[in-house]
């Protein structure tokens, strides 16, 4: 997420899509194809091979300014590298979006609420988050997408310094809700996976109904291959949009108490979904656990919360506290018939989460000379906690 002491991160910026604008897009597009293809086929795998191979040719043959041929080709190497680099990769990739590398100051510059590309075009600022304006552009792209232009421009802020953690907070990630605790905090988030997995499905159903045996005519129906997209657009975005607010909440929470966020190694959860029944599976697929876990840890950063993360084995089948084992006394809810312990299922996983990180931190990070809390309730040893 960016060097040493710097966090990288991409601003966009809505600017009005030009026709000139769109058809330059499209011949950068057949540019870059046919720069993947001739790099794969040549095997200019550097800056200087790439330069002699493609400079001329993508200057005469799709008529590119001389900047924007080299961030051309420069991207057309990146792309083939990855390629190569992969053991089981497939057919030679093809660029389908319509995007564009440039360079700051050379292929674009912002004056005066326009967009300056090199080659005389220019497009209107429509809007763009200002937060950032002090600190210097860097490289961008130009993407179109579903009738929309946009510059997303990368920049370089400093990073914040990390916060000293007076104790932690455990995050039990499951596919109903989310549960952030610790001794004197307890928050529910609600997954929006029901409400995701609704256009899911109207999705599919529309797959199904113009599908015949030997084609799928959904794919050659512009307006139902819309709609369909349109369904699975939805659905992606209704659980980013939920990841990106709820790891923001997570995040404020920690910092405003100084808390440090434990979360579970959930980097294995895939290969055991192959075992559960297909709507489970579905469901947690559709929650986006990568997304996530992305989410928090840049929202973390971002805020100088550490962020710990543990193994997530055995933390909703131990008690807590006596670390005996748990029952099940309900739906969903556990006890302990060693100590008493009963709470819900996801509590307990969050508090397993938060012990865990405390013992990787080295046992409890208050003082021993701090005060009673006032607002939590004493226990005596021989009482049972509830939660």
């Amino acid at each position: 997420m960016g060097c040493e002491g710097l966090l990288t991160m991409t601003i966009g910026m809505r600017v009005s899509p030009e026709p000139t604008v769109l058809d330059f897009l499209k011949r950068y597009r057949n540019a870059l194809n046919y720069s993947i293809e001739k790099i794969i086929k040549s095997n200019a795998t550097s800056i200087s091979k790439a330069h002699k191979l493609l400079y001329n040719e993508l200057k005469k043959l799709f008529n590119l300014p001389s900047r924007v041929a080299i961030d051309c080709y420069r991207e057309a190497l990146a792309i083939a590298k990855s390629w190569l680099r992969n053991s089981r990769r497939g057919r030679v990739p093809r660029v389908k979006t319509l995007r564009m590398w440039l360079t700051y100051k050379q292929s674009y510059r912002i004056r005066d609420g326009f967009v300056e590309i090199i080659g005389g075009y220019k497009l209107r600022i429509i809007g763009w988050n200002k937060r950032y304006d002090s600190h210097e552009n860097r490289e961008a792209r130009l993407v179109y997408r579903d009738g929309k232009m946009f510059l997303m421009i990368t920049k370089n802020i400093p990073k914040p310094e990390t916060i000293k953690p007076i104790d932690v907070i455990g995050v039990d990630i499951n596919e109903k809700k989310i549960v952030v605790a610790n001794h004197v905090l307890v928050k529910d988030f609600e997954t929006p996976v029901e409400k995701a997995l609704h256009f899911r499905l109207l999705a599919e159903r529309l797959q199904r109904k113009y599908s015949l045996t030997r084609y799928q005519a959904w794919m050659r129906r512009r307006g139902v291959l819309n709609r369909v997209k349109s369904f699975y657009r939805k659905s992606r975005n209704i659980v980013v949009d939920w990841a990106r607010k709820v790891s923001k909440d997570i995040a404020e929470i920690s910092k405003s108490n100084r808390f440090a966020v434990a979360v579970e190694d959930l980097r294995n959860l895939i290969k055991a979904l192959k075992k559960l029944p297909k709507n489970h599976r579905t469901s947690l697929i559709m929650l986006g656990y990568r997304k996530l876990s992305y989410w928090m840890n840049w929202q973390a950063i971002k805020r100088g919360v550490p962020t710990i993360v543990v193994n997530p084995r055995k933390t909703s089948s131990i008690c807590p506290i006596c670390d005996s084992k748990l029952v099940e006394n309900g739906y969903r809810r556990l006890k302990c018939l060693k100590c008493g312990l009963e709470a819900d299922r996801d509590l307990i996983g969050a508090l397993n989460i938060r012990r865990k990180a405390l013992n990787e931190m080295g046992g409890s990070l208050t003082t021993p000379t701090a005060q009673q809390m006032t607002d939590v309730k004493t226990n005596r040893c021989w009482e049972p906690m509830s939660l």
